[in-house]
Parts: structure tokens; C-alpha cells; sequence
């Protein structure tokens, strides 16, 4: 299917970055709790409480879903391998950065898999795999099944220790979480970019309105708003931390 001759072929919709923008704007709420608690203006367990752990695991979804929608909008309107590189080699750099810095701050649990290093991966791989249709739906419940095959796999089998070992341990398939600050390996979260991959896909085929509103019906400050930051979400990724955590440190220099 292609676009109509008035809609530019390598366009944005404001629907899919907005909603990428607010999982930006739950994602700073949930780091700046993060950050009050590790500066002991809060008192929660951010890692065994569910009040937290299921928010982040709703954003990190939000964030994987609108990627698999962003790669089928790509693969729909002919994005290029080298434009798909670029694009690719920054979220990659940033994953670098992001370990760099997290070993700088926690020495004993920095980042070697987070959020943007699992990206990096699961990128190549559901591009990869974009033209495989409905399958992409089942691969994606196969994905998201693994993680407890794997548990009930180590529960009946000492054998499978050795999943759990830092360099296997990306690929998801543990009995344990590894020490870390942020930790999305490619099971069970790539069945979410998978989905994110076959519902875009369906939809630009099936549904394209859904992507863009009608003509003359204006979306609203709030989500232009949304749809800018998702614009340069990672970007401000990046940078909201080292603020957020900057600030704070400025606020307990000068009380």
C-alpha cells in the first residue's frame, strides 16, 4: 500500500511519537521517585515492591510497543539499510554511554543490558524479520512464553545454571536477575517489539487512519506536546538523568 501523492513519504505520525512521549513523561515521574529515594527524600524498595516494579515494566513495554510500531511505519514507507544504520548506530553509542555512566555512579551494579542496549539488538532482529507478516504475532507469544519455560526449565534442571551467567544472561532465559541498575533482555521483551512490529503493519494496511487524524480535526496542545518530546526521546533519555540527578544534588548541597 502507498501513501497518497500529498502525504511525504518519509513523514512522522504524531500518534505514535506522542505515544512514545508519554512513556517519556512516565518515565521521568518514575526516575525522579528513583532518584528522591536514592537521595533519602523517599523510602521505597523500587526493586521488590509491585507499586514500582510493575510501572516499570509498563514503561519499558510502552517504550518496546512503540518501537515495533516505529520500525513497520519505517519498513512501510521504504526506509533505507544505511538510514536504518545510522539510526541504529546512535541508539547503540547511547547504550555504550549509558554503561560508561552507570559504572562511574554504581561500580557494583552498572548497566551492561538495559533498556537501550536490548533495543540496539532487538532492532536488528524484528528488522530482520519485518516481512514475515502474521508470524510476527506468534513469535512475539513465543518470545513472551520463553520467559516461563525458562523458569520451569531451571525449576526441574540444575543444568540450566549456566543461562544465568553473565554472558548468557541477555538472552532472558534465567531463574534469577542479575545485579544490575537496569536489566531488558531479549526474552521476554523483544515479543513486545514483535507485536508493536505486526499490529503496525496490519494497521498501515487495514486501518491507516488510525495514524492520522481527520482532516481539519486538530490533535490538541497536550499531544502535540506529547508527540514533540517523542520526537527526541532519545535524546532526552540522555539527558534527563544526569539533570534530574544534578539537580537533586544541588538542592542537598544548599539545604
Amino acid at each position: 500500500m502507498n501513501f497518497k501523492p500529498d502525504t511525504p513519504p518519509a513523514s512522522r505520525f504524531d500518534s505514535i511519537d506522542a505515544l512514545r512521549g508519554a512513556a517519556v513523561v512516565w518515565m521521568s515521574v518514575y526516575h525522579l521517585c528513583f532518584d528522591l529515594n536514592h537521595f533519602g527524600y523517599l523510602k521505597q524498595n523500587f526493586y521488590l515492591d509491585p507499586f514500582w516494579t510493575w510501572q516499570r515494566t509498563a514503561i519499558v513495554s510502552l517504550f518496546l510497543f512503540a518501537a515495533g510500531l516505529g520500525q513497520a511505519i519505517a519498513v512501510h514507507q521504504g526506509q533505507s539499510w544505511p538510514r536504518f544504520w545510522r539510526r541504529w548506530g546512535q541508539v547503540a553509542a547511547c547504550a555504550l554511554l549509558v554503561s560508561a555512566g552507570s559504572y562511574w555512579m554504581y561500580p557494583q551494579s552498572f548497566i551492561y543490558f538495559g533498556v537501550l542496549h536490548g533495543m540496539a539488538v532487538m532492532l536488528l532482529i524484528v528488522r530482520l524479520t519485518a516481512g514475515w507478516g502474521g508470524w510476527l504475532w506468534v513469535l512475539g507469544g513465543a518470545a513472551i512464553a520463553m520467559q516461563f519455560i525458562a523458569s520451569y526449565a531451571h525449576s526441574i534442571w540444575a543444568g540450566a545454571e549456566f543461562l544465568n551467567e553473565n554472558s548468557l544472561n541477555w538472552l532472558g532465559l534465567i531463574s534469577r536477575k542479575p545485579i544490575t541498575e537496569d536489566y531488558v533482555p531479549l526474552i521476554p521483551w523483544i515479543g513486545v517489539m514483535w507485536w508493536g512490529m505486526a499490529l503496525g503493519t496490519w494497521a498501515l494496511r487495514q486501518r491507516p487512519q488510525w495514524f492520522r487524524p481527520a482532516p481539519g480535526r486538530d490533535r490538541g496542545p497536550v499531544v502535540r506536546g506529547l508527540a514533540w518530546l517523542g520526537r527526541w526521546s532519545l535524546s532526552y533519555y540522555m539527558l534527563h538523568q544526569p539533570v534530574l540527578m544534578g539537580l537533586l544534588m544541588a538542592v542537598g548541597t544548599l539545604a
